[in-house]
């Protein structure tokens, strides 16, 4: 019987996933690709993934994966010496994209939450603001939703593997509805929906369910936001719920931010 010969390990590129403010679900969405990504893990050397395993080996790395956003000074600091160890720099999830959740606080004044959370607020040490990592270094790639799409991230990782062009949706939401022949809830039950502005990559999930769309995945390519601000006070919509519905996991991104603010500021 002829000996089978193991790959060197060392001749593998290097995958490195890290987390900033983030509550970890898109590391999860990875893990959860289970059988897939066994494929994944035999052609890569899984050089930093806390999450997954203790062992963590220094770079440079091959591609690199971030979750989460900048929200404290030492996350400045690590990520641009994480930019300088990555060949390719992918930001994945809301948080890393858009700034996600915690990005609300970037519309008040964050000591006030500091000091109505913590026991002893002098302990924390936090930036104003809660911003994408592309704030602070070139990103090559990102991933959008809250979390991931685990197809959309094997794919990813698969094409800069073989060397092609990753590829992600730019069209919104709503032609996922068309396709899994999913009635329009703003149309059929006059529910508010940021479909029509948000790009696609969840299959529609939210409309499956009558229920509308909150815009995880950011906006789509070129997002007519006052077209469909128009329609949501057709809907009866008042300017706050507005400014209410486009602050939500990607509501510092720019489309949506520059959406709100403006709605923002028609309340009386």
């Amino acid at each position: 019987m002829k000996r089978k010969i193991k790959p060197d390990v060392k001749s593998k590129p290097k995958l490195a996933v890290f987390k900033f403010t983030s509550c970890d679900g898109c590391q999860l969405s990875l893990l959860d690709a289970e059988d897939l990504l066994l494929d994944i893990a035999d052609a890569v050397e899984i050089a930093y993934f806390v999450e997954a395993r203790d062992r963590r080996l220094p770079g440079p790395y091959d591609v690199t994966l971030v979750e989460g956003s900048v929200s404290t000074p030492e996350h400045i600091e690590q990520i641009r010496e994480i930019r300088e160890e990555s060949k390719f720099l992918i930001a994945i999830g809301a948080c890393a994209t858009a700034g996600g959740i915690q990005a609300l606080r970037n519309w008040r004044n964050v000591d006030e939450f500091i000091n109505i959370v913590y026991a002893h607020p002098e302990y924390i040490d936090t930036l104003e603001t809660s911003t994408p990592i592309s704030e602070f270094v070139r990103v090559d790639f990102e991933l959008r939703g809250c979390p991931i799409s685990k197809y959309q991230l094997l794919d990813v990782i698969t094409a800069l593997l073989i060397g092609r062009q990753p590829r992600t949706p730019t069209y919104s939401v709503c032609i996922e509805c068309k396709r899994r022949g999913t009635p329009c809830v703003m149309v059929s039950r006059g529910i508010a929906c940021l479909g029509p502005v948000t790009q696609a990559g969840c299959n529609a999930i939210c409309p499956s369910v009558n229920r509308g769309c909150f815009g995880c995945y950011g906006p789509m390519e070129a997002p007519n936001t006052d077209s469909l601000g128009q329609r949501l006070e057709a809907l009866g919509l008042a300017p706050a719920e507005i400014v209410r519905l486009y602050r939500n996991f990607s509501g510092y991104a720019e489309a949506f931010r520059l959406a709100s603010d403006a709605y923002e500021e028609k309340i009386a």
